[in-house]
């Protein structure tokens, strides 16, 4: 039977008979209908004598998921494929085959190869994941590779630099990566990068480098606000400040690397900046922190909010915290205001602190494990256990008379000359 279909009729249409299918075809578009099974499954068809079949056929055009007015135009370009001697369902297969192509060699693509790939030997591998699956994917991530132009990065590096010129310096970088590593692997059909002529410099700025220091009195702010953040903070942050270490190192740090009969910690190689195994002995002080830390048996990590399966994160929501409670202890103090900090500080304030103290300045790089070149990284091979050890005890010794400094009417008792 034929009519003009609309929505209302194609809805009404009943069951065909048991064990029957009936088709109803469309008087607008030659052998276009939709036909409908005994249970009531409604499928759009198109009949056409289609390229390489000497006799008309029948095929499936779609079912629920299409609208009448979908099937419709789809059966006319059917029609005009056929006029051209296109098979559609070769057509569709051609164009399903691009598609998983593109899929293929999008952006979301690489990066998950590049994550999955290159990430898990990489020290902060974990941080790089993050700026990625935060920053990139949801910027590019259906878009393919090769389409992505320098105009397209210089876009999302400035909206980046906003909000911060140290994240779009370490986003540019991880761009440049991924788009080099592609074209190394030769899977992504890219032959040259986009980031080749972008430059830091012009596109951001000038690298600033940071000199800030914390005076004892901030310092001592700083360390007793911490005491107010509970674990894993608390004891996470005043490590960094006991040992100098870089966040990342405290921050993932598990027991397997602490040895606490010998009063040492071994951070591996693949954790370290320089690439090599690094030996932080253990002040009474730090001793003190990890012996108050939980121990749990799901994971090994010294600082977990997950039972310590994953190192801790969140810090910048710690340092918000850490902000307003400094700010109470420092108008504790007769102080209003502090300068703009970030953890990194407490780093280069340890180890200024250092260059107070009578410690060798070759013994003051390596307690927090900065690279030494020239003859002496080939010819000596000293571990400088003992030496780091009486250093970092000297640090121990200045941080405790400033985080509990002797009461105002204490006067200090000096041996007659």
């Amino acid at each position: 039977m034929k009519r003009t279909l609309n929505d209302r009729i194609v809805k009404a249409l009943k069951p065909a008979a048991t064990g029957q299918r009936v088709d109803h075809m469309d008087t607008i578009v030659p052998g276009f209908g939709v036909r409908v099974t005994d249970r009531g499954v409604k499928t759009y068809i198109l009949i056409a004598r289609f390229p390489g079949s000497a006799n008309p056929t029948r095929r499936a055009l779609g079912g629920g998921e299409l609208t009448l007015e979908r099937a419709r135009a789809k059966a006319r370009d059917w029609l005009d494929l056929i006029r051209r001697g296109i098979d559609p369902r070769e057509q569709e297969e051609r164009q399903r085959l691009a598609e998983q192509r593109k899929r293929a060699n999008s952006f979301a693509a690489l990066a998950q190869d590049f994550i999955e790939q290159k990430l898990p030997s990489e020290r902060r591998g974990a941080e790089v994941e993050k700026d990625i699956r935060r920053e990139l994917i949801p910027a590019w991530g259906g878009r393919p590779v090769t389409e992505i132009t320098a105009d397209d990065v210089k876009a999302l590096v400035k909206q980046i630099k906003v909000r911060g010129p140290g994240q779009a310096r370490n986003v540019l970088g991880h761009v440049r990566r991924m788009l080099n590593w592609a074209i190394d692997q030769g899977d992504y059909g890219l032959t040259s990068s986009p980031c080749d002529r972008l430059k830091p410099k012009v596109l951001i700025g000038e690298k600033k480098v940071r000199t800030r220091v914390l005076n004892d009195v901030e310092l001592r702010a700083v360390w007793q606000a911490a005491g107010r953040l509970g674990y894993p903070y608390c004891p996470a942050i005043r490590l960094l400040i006991v040992t100098g270490q870089r966040k990342s190192e405290v921050a993932e740090a598990t027991w397997r690397e602490i040895d606490l009969a010998k009063k040492l910690w071994t951070i591996g190689p693949e954790r370290m900046k320089s690439g090599a195994a690094h030996e932080v002995p253990l002040t009474d002080a730090a001793i003190m922190i990890l012996k108050s830390l939980p121990r749990f048996e799901r994971g090994d990590h010294l600082f977990s909010a997950d039972f310590g399966v994953s190192a801790v994160n969140g810090f910048a929501r710690a340092k918000t915290r850490i902000d307003r409670e400094t700010l109470t202890e420092l108008k504790a103090a007769g102080i209003e205001t502090m300068r703009p900090w970030v953890f990194h500080d407490l780093r280069r304030t340890m180890r200024t602190g250092l260059s107070a103290l009578p410690v060798p300045d070759l013994v003051r790089e390596l307690v927090i494990a900065h690279s030494v070149g020239g003859l002496h990284k080939v010819y000596d091979q000293h571990s400088y256990r003992e030496e780091k050890r009486q250093a970092l005890d000297l640090w121990a010794a200045h941080l405790r008379d400033v985080v509990t400094p002797a009461p105002a009417n204490v006067t200090e008792l000096r041996s007659a000359r």
